[in-house]
């Protein structure tokens, strides 16, 4: 089914690709962020003592990093946008905390080669969904459903500890956050071609926030189940 497009001014297109452009630069300062803290706590003595040596740090991260994913997504329309992009940018620090790990579980130059296979990956995906005439937003359902599936058995895994069940998540999780990616552009593109010619800049950042948050949770997912595909590990 082909979506026509609701952009036919240049006024409109300008907007358009301003406002696609704060969401992909805010996405891009969010993994930023992330890398920079997850490399400091793993090469901090200090830092990674104080975060991997205290079981109960890591269980107030996930509920503090999980909190900021629920304000964010369900009050950011009541935040001050200076608030709303402080919270992303703080979840976006906590999250490399939480992941800081990967630095001392896999070597550093297959990390480096699994970000830049993650890029291009995500990338071409991003591509399709913001060119493609077809309408992906029925697979919403869909994809939540398979997200819900990758949650419970990497659950029951944690218990199992199956190797191959972990080989069938992490290729499936693959699966998943590709679909997400294109289903979150065109979503996005949607978002950008639909606001009001009139929108005020509070709002439009915003706005940019709640889509960077999107695109960001695609990437980080994707890359870490293919570091588990593809990391060489320092064992």
């Amino acid at each position: 089914m082909e979506q026509p497009s609701v952009i036919s001014r240049p006024a409109d297109q300008v907007r358009l690709n301003a406002f696609v452009q704060g969401v992909y630069n805010w996405m891009f300062a969010g993994l930023a962020i992330t890398g920079a803290c997850a490399w400091a706590v793993s090469s901090m003595t200090p830092l990674r003592r104080f975060f991997m040596g205290n079981a109960i740090v890591p269980i107030i991260l996930f509920i503090a990093t999980l909190g900021l994913v629920v304000a964010l997504s369900a009050r950011i329309q009541k935040m001050q946008a200076s608030t709303a992009t402080g919270l992303f940018l703080l979840y976006s620090g906590l999250m490399g905390v939480m992941i800081s790990s990967i630095f001392l579980v896999y070597t550093t130059a297959s990390i480096a080669s699994t970000f830049l296979v993650c890029a291009a990956m995500f990338g071409a995906v991003s591509l399709y969904g913001w060119k493609t005439q077809r309408n992906l937003m029925g697979m919403g359902s869909f994809l939540f459903m398979g997200l819900v599936g990758i949650i419970l058995a990497s659950v029951a895994n944690w218990f199992l500890g199956s190797p191959m069940l972990q080989w069938i998540i992490s290729y499936a999780g693959v699966g998943l956050f590709l679909g997400l990616t294109a289903y979150d552009t065109q979503r996005i593109k949607h978002m950008a071609e639909t606001q009001p010619a009139d929108v005020g800049p509070s709002a439009v950042r915003k706005a940019s926030i709640l889509g960077a948050l999107s695109l960001y949770l695609d990437f980080i997912n994707l890359f870490l189940f293919l570091l588990q595909i593809l990391g060489q590990s320092r064992d």
